[in-house]
C-alpha cells in the first residue's frame, strides 16, 4: 500500500475552483474553466471521501502478462514508443481494473516524475481510490478522456498532462483495458487525444484477429448484412471512435440484462424477437436471426435496438435530406421522394472484413433510425397459437407480437443464405422522423448494435447448463437446513418445484422415519413429501403407504440401484401393461415424462424419488437424468444425517426418561404434579426428583446439568444418584448442595477437560409436614415461587449459590413456614428464559399465570397445564422441568410426643404411655415391636446422650419413631458376641424396624426407626 502525499500550490484559476470545490462549495458553473466531465468526476471522488494529497493505491504483482490484451498491444506499444520521442510521451497500457500492465518510453524527468506517482506496473489507478485521472476516468465514463494538470484530483499529478482512451473486444463490447499517453504538462497538446483513439483502434483489430476464422466471418457478414438494409451497426458499445453510444445509452445492469435475455432468445426454437424494459423505463427490442458468412458458416445473431434519451443526441448529417428518410419503404419496389435505396457497402470496404465495417459504421453512427421489425407471416411454431414447448416470456422481456414486424425472419436453426431473405425496414418513429431545420442540428437517435453471436442450438444448451447449475446452486443452500427426515425431504421437493418438474414425491419407509437402519426397502414405503406445480393429481397424499409392481419405474430403479428415465410415458408398454389403472390415472392428468432415482446414501438405499413433467413442460433429457441424480444424492446425504441424528436423539431420550424418576414414592407430605419437556434440538441434562425423608419429610429436587445429547443425559443420572445417596444421610439442603459441588469438581477434575460437566445447577427443598417449614438452597438455579392459598404469589428469596464445580463460595439456605394448602412451584431456565426476551420478563409472566390459577389451589396439575400453556415456545430451544406440590399438614390427632427427663426411671413410664397411645389408634399389633423400640432408644438417650430428651410418635403411611437428645455422639451399631453382656440394643432396633436412621439438628441428633402398618390398619388411622 503506498500512500500519495505531494503538496503545491497554484494561483490560476483552476486551482482557485478547485480549493473552493475541497473547501465544500457547490460549484456549479465555472465559467468554462473546469470541464463539465472533470468536474463530473470530481464530485464522484469526494462522495467516495477520497482527500488529494492522501490517497491510497494498492499493488498486484500478480499479472498475465501473456494475456491477449498485451499480446495486441505489444506492436501498437513498440511504434508509439518509438515515434514520440520529442517532446517525451510515457506510453501507459492497463488492464480493464486500471491496474499498470506496461510503461513504455517517456524521458528522464517525466520518469521521476512517474516513478514518484507510483505509476509501475502493478499499481491500479481507478477512479474510486486514485482520484481523477485519464486511466481510473476513461473507464468510469466508459470512454476517451483528456486530463490536464490541475484537472487531476491527486496532488502528485498536478504536473501531467494524460489522454486515455478503453480499448474494447470488438465482438462482445466489453473493455478490456485502457491505452494512455503521459507527458509533461508544459509539453501537452490537444492532437494526443485523436492519437490514442487510432492507436486504441488498432489494438481492437488486433484482438478482433485474434478471434477466430468463424467468428470474424460471421461478424463481417452480419455487418454487411446490416448495412445492406440501409442500417449502419456495431457490437454494443461499439469501436473506440468518440463517445460510446452503446455504452452510454445502458449501463452495466442493464447490459447484464440484456445479454441474458439474448442468450434466452438464441436458445429457444420458438422465439425471435423480446422486449426489455431497461432501468430508466426505456425499452429496448432485441431481434435474433441468422447470419451466413460467404464461407458457408451460419450462426445466430442477436440485434439490440435501444431508443436514446432526450439527453442523447448527435448531430444530423448536412444537407437537404436526413440519412434516415433514405430507408426503404416495406414492399416498395422504388424509393419514393422522401426514400431513397439503401446504400450498400463499397466492394473493397466489404472485402476489408469485419473491421472496416466497424471503422465505416463509426462515421456513420445514429444517421439511420430503424424502426421495429415484425415477421410479415408468422412461420410455424412462432405465430399467435404457439406449439406445446413454447415458453412465455416474462414481463422484463416480454415477447413481441408477430403484428409488431415487419420483416420475414427465418426460424433459428434454419440454414437460408443472405441471398435468399428479403429483408425490409419499417418507418422510423415519429420522434425520429422529423427533418432537421439546418445542417448540424441535433436530432434524437435509436442505437442499433450487435449484442450476441452464437451458434444453432449451442445456446440452448449453455442456458440449459447454466439453469442446472443454478438449480444445484440452491440445492446445496436449500436442502438439509434442519435434521429433520420429513423436512428435508420437503426441501428437496421445495428446490425442484417448479424449476425442475411439475411433481415430485418422495418416499421413504417408517425405519428412516424412526432413526433406524432401512429395512425391506421394497415394502412399507410411505409417501413422506409431494410437490405440486398445480393443484390436482392421481398421486398418493402425504401420509399414505405406496407400493409398485415390478414393471413400474420405481420399482426397477430400486432393484437396479439406477436412475430410470421414462421420457414419453405413453411409450412405456410393459409399465402401462402391468399397472394400466396408475398409468391411465397419470396420463390423464396430463403427466408425460418421469425419472425415477433411488435414494443412496453411504451405500445404503433410504428410498426413492420420482419427478414428473406434465402438459406444457418438456420431456427430461439425458443431462436432466444426471440433474436428478445429483439433487436426490445431495439430498440423500443430508436425510441419513437427519436419519442418524434422529436415531441419537430417540437413543438420548431413552437414556435421559430412563434415569428420570419412572413413578412417585409414597408419602403424604405433598401431593404432587410433574412435567418434562425435550428441547426440539435434542436431549439436554434438566431433571426433577421427589424423594421421601424420615419424619415424613419430603426432599424437592430440581436441576439442569448444561448442554444437550448422550452426555447430558447421563450427566444428568450420575447427579441424581449423588442427590439420593446424600439425602440419604438426611444433610441440610446447603450441606447438600456442598458435597454435590465437591463432587461435581471431582468429576471434572477426573474428566482431564474431557467430557466433563461444563456446568449444573439445582435447587433443593425439605418440607416438614409436621412443623409445616420448608428449608431451601440453590446452586445457580432460578428461584422457587410460592402460591399461598389465597392466591398470593411470590418468589422465595433463597441466597443464590455459585453452579456446581466451581467452588470456593459456601451455600446458604432460607426456612419459611408454608401454610397447608400452598403450592411450591420448582422450575428450569427453559420455561422463563426465551432467545431475545429478558428474564424479568419471563418471571413476570410465571407469576401472573401462577397469580391467575387461585381457583386450582387443590389440584398441582392444572397448574402445570396453565402454566405450559402460558409459558412454553412454540419451539423449545432448552428442557423444561417443572415441579409442582401441594403442602399437606400433619394434625394432632396423628402425632404426638413426650418429653422424656434424663432418669432411667422414665423409661417404664413412656412405655406405658406409647402403648397407651398405640391403642387409641387401634395399633394393637405394633404394640410389642414398639414398646421394645421405644425402650431401647430412649435408655440409650438418658444413659449416653444428654438434655433435653423428645420422644415423638407420627402415624404417618409408616409408623415413625423418633428420639430426640442434645449430644452429637452418633450411635453405633455393634454385632455383640456371645460372652458380651451388652451391645445387643441398637442391634435389635435394627432387626425389628424396617428402616432406622439418624440425622442431625441444631441442637443434637435425633434417631428415628420406621415400621409398616398393615393394610386395614393404616385405613383405619386414614379414616380415624
Amino acid at each position: 500500500m503506498i500512500q500519495l502525499a505531494v503538496g503545491w500550490d497554484d494561483s490560476g484559476g483552476l486551482a482557485a475552483v478547485y480549493e473552493r470545490f475541497l473547501a465544500g462549495e457547490r460549484i456549479e458553473d465555472t465559467g468554462g474553466i473546469v470541464r463539465t466531465p472533470i468536474l463530473t468526476s470530481w464530485q464522484r471522488c469526494r462522495s467516495l471521501g477520497l482527500i488529494p494529497d492522501q490517497l491510497v493505491l494498492t499493488c498486484e504483482q500478480d499479472l498475465d502478462q501473456d494475456g491477449r490484451l498485451l499480446s495486441a498491444a505489444a506492436p501498437v506499444l513498440d511504434r508509439l514508443e518509438a515515434a514520440l520521442d520529442w517532446p517525451p510521451v510515457s506510453v501507459i497500457l492497463t488492464d480493464a481494473r486500471a491496474r499498470v500492465l506496461s510503461r513504455r518510453g517517456g524521458g528522464p524527468e517525466l520518469n521521476r516524475h512517474l516513478d514518484a506517482a507510483h505509476v509501475v506496473r502493478g499499481f491500479g489507478f481507478p477512479e474510486s481510490s486514485a482520484g481523477t485521472n485519464a486511466v481510473g476516468t476513461a473507464l468510469a465514463e466508459r470512454r476517451p478522456v483528456y486530463v490536464l494538470g490541475r484537472e487531476h484530483f491527486a496532488d502528485c499529478m498536478r504536473l501531467l498532462a494524460c489522454a486515455g482512451a478503453p480499448v474494447r473486444d470488438p465482438l462482445s463490447g466489453r473493455v478490456e483495458g485502457v491505452l494512455d499517453l503521459t507527458c509533461l504538462r508544459r509539453h501537452s497538446d490537444p492532437t494526443m487525444l485523436p492519437l490514442v483513439q487510432q492507436a486504441a483502434g488498432e489494438i481492437e483489430q488486433r484482438l478482433l484477429e485474434q478471434s477466430s476464422r468463424r467468428e470474424r466471418e460471421l461478424l463481417a457478414a452480419f455487418l454487411g448484412t446490416r448495412r445492406a438494409a440501409g442500417g449502419p451497426t456495431g457490437p454494443l458499445g461499439g469501436p473506440t471512435g468518440g463517445p460510446a453510444p452503446g455504452e452510454d445509452l445502458i449501463g452495466p445492469a442493464d447490459r447484464a440484462v440484456l445479454r441474458e435475455r439474448a442468450q434466452e432468445l438464441i436458445a429457444s426454437p420458438h422465439q425471435v424477437a423480446t422486449e426489455v424494459t431497461l432501468s430508466d423505463g426505456r425499452t429496448a427490442v432485441l431481434l435474433c436471426r441468422e447470419v451466413c458468412a460467404a464461407s458457408g458458416e451460419a450462426g445466430i445473431v442477436v440485434e439490440a435496438a435501444i431508443a436514446a434519451g432526450p439527453q442523447w443526441r448527435i448531430p444530423a448529417p448536412a444537407g437537404p435530406e436526413p440519412c434516415h428518410a433514405r430507408t426503404p419503404v416495406a414492399g416498395s419496389s422504388t424509393p419514393s421522394p422522401a426514400v431513397a435505396a439503401p446504400r450498400r457497402p463499397t466492394a473493397a470496404v466489404a472485402a476489408a472484413g469485419p473491421r472496416a465495417l466497424l471503422e465505416e459504421d463509426r462515421t456513420r453512427m445514429g444517421d439511420q433510425v430503424r424502426g421495429r421489425p415484425r415477421p410479415s407471416a408468422p412461420p410455424p411454431g412462432r405465430g399467435p397459437d404457439r406449439g406445446p414447448g413454447q415458453r412465455p416470456v416474462a414481463d422484463q422481456g416480454r415477447s413481441v407480437p408477430p403484428a409488431d414486424y415487419d420483416r420475414t425472419v427465418p426460424p433459428a436453426g434454419s440454414a437460408v443464405p443472405p441471398a435468399d431473405r428479403s429483408e425490409t425496414v419499417a418507418p422510423p418513429p415519429a420522434e425520429a422522423t422529423a427533418a432537421p431545420t439546418a445542417a448540424g442540428d441535433e436530432v434524437p437517435h435509436t442505437h442499433v448494435g450487435l449484442l450476441l453471436l452464437g451458434e444453432p442450438g449451442v445456446g440452448r444448451l449453455a442456458l440449459l447448463a447454466r439453469k442446472r447449475l443454478e438449480l444445484l446452486y440452491d440445492a446445496s443452500v436449500g436442502i438439509g437446513r434442519t435434521l429433520d427426515v420429513t423436512r428435508t425431504a420437503e426441501e428437496l421437493v421445495e428446490t425442484a418445484v417448479p424449476g425442475f418438474a411439475d411433481f415430485v414425491t418422495v418416499d421413504l419407509p417408517d425405519s428412516v422415519l424412526n432413526g433406524e437402519e432401512p429395512v425391506a426397502i421394497g415394502e412399507g414405503l410411505r409417501r413422506v413429501a409431494l410437490g405440486a406445480a398445480r393443484a390436482g393429481s392421481p398421486l398418493c397424499a402425504v401420509g399414505k403407504e405406496v407400493g409398485w409392481l415390478p414393471a413400474s419405474p420405481q420399482e426397477r430403479c430400486l432393484q437396479t440401484g439406477n436412475p430410470v428415465l421414462e421420457p414419453d410415458l405413453n411409450r412405456a408398454v410393459d409399465w402401462a401393461a402391468n399397472d394400466h389403472e396408475c398409468s391411465r390415472k397419470l396420463l390423464a392428468s396430463g403427466m408425460h415424462s418421469l425419472i425415477t432415482v433411488p435414494m443412496r446414501a453411504r451405500g445404503v438405499t433410504l428410498g426413492v424419488v420420482s419427478f414428473f413433467r406434465a402438459e406444457h413442460s418438456g420431456p427430461f433429457e439425458d443431462d436432466d437424468l444426471w440433474l436428478a441424480g445429483e439433487l436426490v444424492g445431495r439430498a440423500a446425504v443430508c436425510i441419513d444425517n437427519a436419519r442418524r441424528f434422529t436415531r441419537e436423539h430417540t437413543m438420548a431420550l431413552a437414556v435421559q426418561r430412563s434415569l428420570l424418576p419412572q413413578g412417585m414414592p409414597v408419602q403424604d407430605a405433598v401431593e404432587v404434579a410433574h412435567r418434562y419437556l425435550p428441547a426440539q434440538a435434542g436431549v439436554g441434562g434438566d431433571w426433577f426428583d421427589i424423594i421421601p425423608l424420615s419424619g415424613s419429610r419430603v426432599a424437592l429436587v430440581v436441576g439442569d446439568v448444561v448442554g444437550h445429547g448422550v452426555h447430558a443425559a447421563t450427566t444428568m443420572g450420575r447427579l441424581r444418584t449423588a442427590v439420593h445417596n446424600f439425602s440419604a444421610l438426611d444433610l441440610p439442603p446447603e450441606e447438600l448442595l456442598t458435597h454435590l459441588d465437591d463432587l461435581v469438581g471431582r468429576l471434572d477434575a477426573d474428566s482431564g477437560g474431557n467430557d466433563g460437566i461444563i456446568g449444573a445447577t439445582c435447587l433443593y427443598a425439605v418440607y416438614d409436614p409436621v412443623s409445616r417449614r420448608c428449608a431451601f438452597a440453590r446452586a445457580g438455579h432460578p428461584p422457587p415461587a410460592l402460591v399461598l392459598p389465597d392466591g398470593t404469589v411470590d418468589f422465595v428469596d433463597v441466597p443464590t449459590g455459585p453452579p456446581l464445580g466451581l467452588g470456593g463460595l459456601p451455600f446458604e439456605h432460607c426456612e419459611i413456614e408454608v401454610p397447608e394448602g400452598s403450592r411450591i412451584v420448582l422450575y428450569t431456565d427453559g420455561l422463563i428464559e426465551q432467545r431475545g426476551q429478558d428474564l424479568d420478563i419471563g418471571l413476570s409472566l410465571l407469576r401472573r399465570t401462577l397469580g391467575a390459577t387461585r381457583r386450582l389451589a387443590d389440584s398441582p396439575e392444572e397448574t402445570c397445564r396453565a402454566v405450559l400453556d402460558a409459558l412454553l415456545p412454540d419451539h423449545p430451544g432448552d428442557d423444561i422441568a417443572l415441579l409442582v406440590a401441594r403442602t399437606r399438614a400433619l394434625d394432632t390427632e396423628r402425632t404426638v410426643h413426650w418429653d422424656v427427663s434424663a432418669d432411667p426411671a422414665e423409661v417404664p413410664r413412656i412405655r406405658g404411655a406409647v402403648t397407651e397411645q398405640l391403642k387409641k389408634w387401634g395399633l394393637f399389633e405394633q404394640v410389642p415391636t414398639t414398646e421394645l423400640i421405644v425402650s431401647e432408644l430412649v435408655t440409650n438417650a438418658v444413659r449416653y446422650g444428654g438434655a433435653p430428651i423428645r420422644l415423638q410418635l407420627i402415624r404417618d403411611h409408616r409408623l415413625i419413631c423418633e428420639v430426640t437428645d442434645g449430644s452429637s455422639t452418633s450411635p453405633r451399631l455393634r454385632r455383640a458376641r456371645t460372652t458380651d453382656e451388652g451391645g445387643r440394643g441398637l442391634f435389635l432396633v435394627a432387626q425389628l424396624a424396617e428402616r432406622w436412621g439418624t440425622r442431625y439438628t441444631a441442637e443434637g441428633k435425633v434417631i428415628w426407626t420406621e415400621q409398616p402398618l398393615p393394610a386395614d390398619g393404616a385405613e383405619r388411622c386414614y379414616d380415624g
